[in-house]
């Protein structure tokens, strides 16, 4: 029956990403979602976007954008405008085919496992929102209220009294990190971003399973199987990068 397999932040760690795989035992009816932020940080993120790419040509693959994969795609958008920003990184994109940017560009805001009534984003929910768009709707919106709606889709902070959004910055000693008062109203959420790495993040109505690969922890997968249950495979990550903001 098929599974669904939700993978965390990889960041560039091809070495592990395969291992990880090996260990899943695809099957040719699992879902394999990745949460986000294939790139940066390790040692072969272009590896890591064809390995994905070419794992989809086999498997359902569902790849949500995180932070790192839209600063590519900004970038990319303002070299075709002929717009380059000082500071703006292409080592990434020099290094990949026509087929991996094709493939980074369908990446998706978000993704619903329905009939677990998960929902993958990559960072998290403000506990304000009363309603959570399909695809399609957020297709629909303007471009400044997509990227508003991404920007507020990788929170860490909210406020305590209201559970809106807080910008990172803005946050008082006060706000609590965002799993802490989310009341799973749109379903259980399964969410990078944040590494923690301890282990996955596990509470009644969220998971976090960025587990730090790329900063000595591990790359960890959530499995779900047919009947709901569910269960990590993890593998051991390296010490490429020292833990600090994503």
């Amino acid at each position: 029956m098929p599974r669904t397999m939700i993978i965390g932040d990889v960041h560039g760690c091809l070495r592990e990403l395969r291992s990880l795989v090996d260990l899943l035992h695809l099957q040719p009816d699992d879902e394999v979602v990745f949460v986000g932020d294939l790139v940066d940080k390790g040692d072969d993120s272009p590896g890591v976007i064809r390995f994905v790419r070419e794992l989809s040509q086999r498997h359902r693959v569902v790849v949500v954008e995180g932070n790192h994969e839209e600063k590519h795609r900004q970038h990319r958008r303002n070299v075709s405008r002929g717009v380059v920003r000082e500071g703006e990184v292409n080592e990434i994109t020099s290094h990949l085919s026509p087929e991996d940017i094709h493939f980074m560009e369908n990446f998706v805001p978000f993704h619903k496992v329905e009939q677990h009534n998960i929902l993958v984003v990559h960072g998290g929910m403000p506990s304000n929102w009363t309603e959570f768009p399909t695809i399609e709707q957020f297709k629909g919106l303007s471009k400044t209220k997509q990227r508003k709606f991404l920007k507020v889709s990788r929170t860490r902070f909210v406020c305590k009294n209201t559970g809106k959004f807080r910008s990172m910055g803005d946050e008082s000693p006060d706000d609590p990190f965002w799993t802490e008062i989310w009341d799973g109203r749109f379903g259980h959420i399964v969410f990078g971003h944040e590494p923690f790495l301890s282990g996955p993040d596990v509470r009644e109505h969220s998971t976090g399973i960025d587990t730090g690969c790329v900063h000595g922890g591990s790359l960890t997968s959530l499995v779900v199987e047919n009947d709901g249950s569910r269960h990590f495979i993890s593998v051991p990550g390296r010490l490429l990068v020292e833990p600090r903001d994503c």
